[in-house]
């Protein structure tokens, strides 16, 4: 009698993966207005733009957008399986830009190439660099990133691969930010909810996007669930009470969404995301934690061919229970404030 194979995926260890690789992942998404609602929902997001089709055609868009997040999130979500099903943490971001806009009905889906690989000193886990690409049912891109992910080894005395590290941008340069194919000539200001526009901002200013919002335990499940993102440490409180922390942790593109929410108070006229030059999880979030943000403009750079918006470059942080007042962020000496939970680094899109 043969052997019956294994039916069931126990993810990719760090053994598993090797530079140059492509990993298709299943399975394909089509966006629904039932996910925008749940979004909306679970995050509180009130740009204009995607709230509402009027406004969106104003602006000479078909329908309102999908939030750039939410497809970003989608795409990620189809990585999981593949890449961070046995993920110790998602460690950063770079190189992401949004390239062409999602609407409901359209189906959505994912590609990675393996760009590097490191095994960590203690020999247990090792560093994984993707490039991931999500694609429409046309085959357009509609974004693409790097990210890099901390993985488990399978056997901790199998030998390290030769390391290689991928060279990343520091940033994505204004000229290869792809411009959304809008015109912000009618642009309503009073709808939008604020009167400030790309001109007003300057460079070095700094902005506490002042609300709070505590995170319950349903909720970040219920998001993740969304984005069909499976990776264990977020779910299961069997295991994970026996872990490291004693709880589930939350996902961290769950706090990327809530800065970005919180954001609109002194940025409701940036509601398209252009890139995300980088970005790093700090410390580890949990159910009952509440999240704060600020945001410093770092650059601003006008359009070719357009005078009708302009982009700003925006380090976003987040904090857990800790009102940002005071701009908490890096130390002079290295390192972060007691509380800082993200850095991201992102360009946005303005009307002027």
């Amino acid at each position: 009698m043969t052997q019956a194979k294994q039916k069931t995926n126990p993810g990719n260890y760090f053994e598993d993966f090797s530079v140059g690789q492509v990993l298709h992942h299943a399975t394909p998404r089509t966006v629904t207005e039932g996910d925008v609602s749940l979004y909306t929902a679970l995050y509180g997001g009130r740009f204009a733009l995607q709230s509402s089709d009027a406004f969106a055609h104003q602006l000479n868009l078909p329908q309102a957008p999908i939030d750039d997040l939410l497809v970003f999130h989608i795409v990620f979500g189809k990585t999981v399986a593949d890449i961070s099903l046995n993920a110790v943490a998602n460690l950063g971001y770079a190189e992401c830009r949004f390239i062409a806009r999602v609407y409901p009905g359209d189906t959505l889906s994912t590609t990675s190439e393996v760009i590097g690989l490191k095994e960590n000193s203690n020999g247990k886990t090792g560093v994984v660099y993707v490039r991931s690409t999500g694609i429409n049912q046309d085959g357009d891109v509609v974004v693409d990133y790097v990210r890099w992910v901390m993985v488990n080894k399978r056997d901790p005395g199998s030998p390290a691969p030769e390391p290689q590290v991928p060279e990343l941008a520091e940033a994505v340069v204004p000229e290869d930010l792809v411009i959304p194919p809008t015109d912000f000539t009618n642009y309503d200001f009073t709808l939008a909810g604020s009167a400030h526009v790309w001109d007003d901002y300057e460079i070095g200013e700094k902005i506490d996007h002042v609300d709070g919002m505590t995170i319950e335990e349903a909720e970040h499940m219920i998001a993740t669930r969304l984005y069909q993102n499976t990776a264990k440490v977020h779910f299961n409180q069997f295991n994970e009470g026996k872990g490291r922390f004693g709880r589930r942790l939350i996902y961290g593109g769950h706090v990327i969404s809530l800065a970005r929410s919180l954001s609109f108070n002194g940025l409701a006229n940036a509601p398209l995301l252009g890139a995300i030059n980088g970005g790093r999880h700090v410390s580890p979030c949990f159910g009952g934690d509440t999240i704060f943000a600020w945001s410093e403009v770092t650059d601003k750079a006008e359009l070719p061919g357009r005078d009708d918006i302009g982009a700003l470059r925006l380090n976003m942080f987040a904090t857990k229970d800790l009102p940002c007042a005071a701009h908490p962020g890096r130390l002079d000496e290295g390192g972060y404030a007691e509380g800082v939970i993200l850095d991201l680094d992102c360009w946005v899109f303005v009307p002027r």
